[in-house]
């Protein structure tokens, strides 16, 4: 970004650096004859040009964020480190990793393969693959956020600003688009495959796995090597694509549920004007503390608090049953998958910077936390009543497993056969509906 006259030159403490705000606040701050501006002594500013500069950076968009921005700020973020073009030996080692452990995987479930193609992705390709998926779970808490600050402005600021109010919805907007954008950025670079973080963000059908970062996790264990950590990973894939598309109402079920979560968060009007009227407008570096540090810092309510503990149940549950499938399917052909399998349920459980980052972007922890009682009970269930039983009960949400359920995951079901809702005749038939579901999708 080209410097600014009367700007912070060569500051990395500007906390503006690298954001559409750096030169609109480094302006602004010269106007009250902040530092590095024009003071009383210095020339009246270009007004004209100045809102030229903002409605150019602020350009019009649906909804209230940019994504145009957002976009283009992430994959700068990304190419922060080194991101090189996916080779044709890549994809093709992806592909191969992919059709094996969909091989692997068909003695380990019957649900039918849901992978119709498969990809290897750059972290900038991550990016863009990923952006419809984004747009759904962020706008939800970015639109209410921006429309808590409207009203929380108080009267006495909404004058100071001038001719800058009428910009208000666009300027959050704006620093929800720079936020979003540096995370997402930050977020390419520690994701493995396109469901990583649990959730299917890429398109239906395509097994994706980032080469790049895949060799970066597998030099970090020097005792595997990159092959078994790629044909892991691909495994994990696979059967998240097989879940995704034996279950239907599931992909929605989880993305609804981090949008409603967003949609519902109520902030605090009264809280966050009390907040602005402290703030000096001359001060750029108080401004963007106050916005970033707690002014946007809703309170979770009851409701809210119930839905987040519903979708932390079924987060775990998904990947518990990834990781009991992918166990069977690995018993006994790769030695390596008991510690692979370990590591990775350490990096999903603690919250690597992968959830880090979503927990910034949508305002929720998106780790499974109970993922081990949740593979526990899968693989009691189908030890105890077989592989049909356990993928069964996927037929509703229903009748999944619940957080008291995980509390005992041995117990689960352990005196029926059936969900006691259904009859038994009823049950079947629901579940040859959902098993057979995918036998007409199409197959690499």
């Amino acid at each position: 970004m080209s410097e600014t006259p009367g700007g912070p030159s060569g500051d990395d403490s500007n906390p503006f650096k690298g954001t559409p705000f750096e030169q609109i606040f480094s302006q602004l701050g010269g106007m009250a004859g902040g530092p590095g501006g024009f003071g009383a002594a210095g020339p009246m500013p270009d007004l004209n040009a100045l809102m030229a500069q903002v409605q150019g950076l602020f350009a019009p968009h649906d909804g209230p964020v940019n994504w145009d921005t957002v976009q283009d700020l992430a994959r700068r973020t990304a190419a922060q480190e080194p991101d090189p073009s996916v080779t044709p030996a890549q994809s093709a080692a992806v592909a191969d990793a992919v059709r094996l452990a969909d091989h692997w995987l068909d003695t380990t479930t019957e649900f039918s393969s849901g992978v119709t193609t498969t990809a290897a992705w750059s972290r900038a390709e991550w990016i863009v693959e990923t952006i419809d998926v984004w747009k759904v779970l962020v706008e939800p808490i970015a639109g209410s956020a921006t429309t808590a600050l409207g009203q929380a402005m108080p009267e006495e600021m909404r004058q100071l600003v001038g001719p800058l109010v009428a910009m208000l919805g666009k300027a959050s907007g704006a620093m929800v688009a720079s936020q979003v954008g540096s995370g997402l950025g930050a977020l390419a670079g520690d994701v493995l495959s396109a469901s990583d973080i649990g959730l299917p963000l890429g398109p239906i059908g395509k097994a994706a796995l980032l080469p790049t970062n895949v060799e970066a996790f597998a030099a970090e264990l020097p005792d595997v090597t990159a092959d078994d950590v790629l044909l892991y990973l691909a495994l994990r894939e696979a059967a998240h694509q097989r879940l995704f598309a034996g279950v239907p109402w599931l992909r929605d079920h989880l993305i609804s549920a981090v949008a409603e979560y967003g949609a519902g968060m109520d902030f605090d009007t009264s809280g966050m004007e009390e907040k602005l009227r402290e703030i000096d407008i001359s001060n750029p570096a108080a401004m963007q503390e106050a916005l970033s540090g707690g002014l946007f810092d809703p309170e979770p309510s009851p409701a809210q608090k119930a839905a987040l503990e519903t979708l932390e149940v079924t987060l775990a549950l998904v990947e518990g049953w990834v990781d009991e499938v992918v166990g069977q399917a690995t018993a006994e052909r790769m030695p390596a998958a008991a510690k692979l399998q370990e590591t990775v349920r350490r990096r999903r459980a603690a919250g690597g910077p992968a959830e880090q980052t979503f927990a910034t972007l949508v305002g929720l922890e998106l780790r499974p936390r109970r993922l081990r009682d949740a593979s526990t009970l899968w693989g009691s269930l189908r030890t105890r009543q077989g592989v049909e039983a356990r993928d069964g009960v996927w037929m509703s949400p229903h009748l999944l497993p619940t957080a008291a359920d995980l509390d005992d995951p041995l117990g689960f079901r352990e005196d029926s056969v059936a969900p006691e809702e259904l009859s038994a005749e009823e049950f079947d038939a629901g579940l040859r509906d959902l098993l057979d579901g995918g036998d007409d999708r199409p197959r690499e």
